[in-house]
């Protein structure tokens, strides 16, 4: 484990006298951060033996209800997990009122049990620790979607874009448009300036194809710390947008008349040197690569819980959305699941289209990555690239129910031996319990639907 040396903290200290408060948390399996606000004297007993925290807080659901047949309730008496901060974490929160830094920590292996087995920042280790093993090394990158919303609701009390700087409210959007973007000119700073305090390398910002729908670029590298950065600009996003007077959201299916929201991962693989393996004059790669999208996709119905985590990712896949529908791959052809675009030879890479915005990264990753060793492993072969338009080709759709995808993943021998049966009694527990209040709750549709016609 890549846990911080003392030295880190000491030094973070003595160049920061003035932060009062430190933000210390952790991502559960559904990429809630969850933690502690600490005062500053607290930080250095942290570096040096961990914090406790509590067993149940890796084994909850969305809405933060125990799941008590996870393991991690009553019958461990939700007992005391130690865990440690990870190393170049520490950083300023520059939109704080109260001067205040935030610190990633994760369970410790032996000392965070049993909560540990729950980590989904161990499960991408491991997955990553077995492709190494092999001489595989993964890079990846992250391109995330959200919308910018208003913190008021509209008059029917459901969400709407922001107020733009105009003090207008934007009803249609240009995709790619220049005009949208300086609109949110304001907050498009703070958060890039916040990036760049935090080391985050966030690139290209485009408007995407709804209101208040933007996308940002992070920049490709170790799929390990890509994903450390991942999870921590969707926290700054979501803070810079409040300091904003705004609400930024990942949902997947924010609005049933405008663009979901996705979380395109890139990936190749490299060798101990840093050659990418996937570099080849042929736009569709190498051998390696085939291999890789063969992996991916012989994978994706049994890891499709863990792109799209949630009843809502669902909505989002309809057809000519520019959200992947099938089981397939392309060459420079958005309307496939699987992408290996256009470049230099150098920069050949798969696009991975399946994830929601919603997705938890080192969930996505891990499951992305272990498609990918299966595929190396068993030599497998994706196919023919298709050619012109995927959604008309596809004669295997994706599921667009939450339920199958849960089961796909829970019947799955596969997923059982590359993510851990420890790893996956957790969550699937917590992904049944979830399911069961969801469908549960009656609301607003259901009177729609059925109050009068029943």
């Amino acid at each position: 484990m890549n846990f911080a040396a003392l030295d880190e903290a000491r030094s973070f200290l003595a160049a920061n006298p003035d932060i009062d408060m430190i933000e210390l948390f952790i991502l559960d399996a559904n990429g809630v951060p969850r933690g502690k606000l600490l005062h500053r004297e607290e930080l250095l007993a942290v570096y040096e033996s961990g914090r406790p925290l509590p067993s149940t807080i890796l084994g909850l659901t969305l809405n933060g209800d125990d799941v008590e047949n996870s393991g991690l309730v009553w019958d461990v008496g939700d007992i005391d997990c130690r865990a440690y901060p990870l190393a170049g974490s520490l950083v300023r929160l520059p939109w704080r009122q109260i001067p205040t830094a935030a610190v990633q920590v994760s369970m410790h292996p032996q000392e965070g049990r049993p909560a540990s087995i729950a980590d989904p920042r161990h499960l991408l280790i491991k997955v990553i620790d077995g492709l190494k093993a092999e001489g595989y090394h993964p890079v990846m990158a992250c391109e995330l979607e959200f919308y910018l919303l208003d913190v008021k609701r509209d008059g029917n009390g459901r969400p709407q874009p922001a107020l733009d700087a105009d003090g207008g409210r934007p009803r249609s959007t240009q995709v790619y448009g220049l005009r949208e973007l300086e609109q949110i000119e304001p907050f498009l700073a703070d958060l890039y300036a916040a990036c760049k305090l935090q080391g985050i390398p966030a690139r290209t910002a485009i408007s995407e194809y709804a209101p208040g729908q933007v996308e940002i670029t992070l920049e490709h590298g170790d799929a390990l710390e890509a994903m450390d950065q991942a999870v921590r600009y969707k926290r700054l996003v979501k803070a810079v947008a409040h300091k904003h007077g705004m609400q930024a959201t990942f949902m997947a299916k924010p609005f049933d008349h405008l663009a979901g929201t996705g979380m395109h991962m890139h990936v190749s693989i490299a060798d101990a040197a840093g050659r990418n393996l996937f570099a080849s004059q042929d736009p569709a790669g190498t051998p390696l690569l085939r291999q890789a999208v063969g992996g991916m996709l012989a994978s994706l119905l049994e890891s499709l819980l863990l792109f799209c985590p949630n009843a809502n990712s669902y909505r989002r896949f309809q057809s000519n959305s520019y959200a992947p529908l099938a089981p397939t791959w392309g060459v420079d052809n958005r309307t496939v699941s699987l992408r290996v675009p256009g470049g230099p030879a150098n920069s050949r890479h798969i696009e991975h289209r399946i994830c929601g915005a919603d997705a938890n990264p080192y969930l996505a990753a891990a499951a992305i990555l272990a498609g990918i060793h299966r595929g190396l492993r068993e030599n497998l072969d994706p196919g023919e690239p298709v050619q012109g338009n995927g959604y008309a080709q596809a004669t295997e759709l994706l599921p667009t129910d939450w339920l199958t995808s849960l089961v796909a993943l829970e019947q799955s021998a596969w997923a059982r031996d590359a993510l851990g049966s420890e790893f996956l009694g957790v969550y699937l527990a917590v992904k049944r319990a979830e399911y069961r209040q969801f469908m549960a709750e009656v609301g607003e549709q259901d009177w729609r639907w059925y109050l009068t016609q029943a």
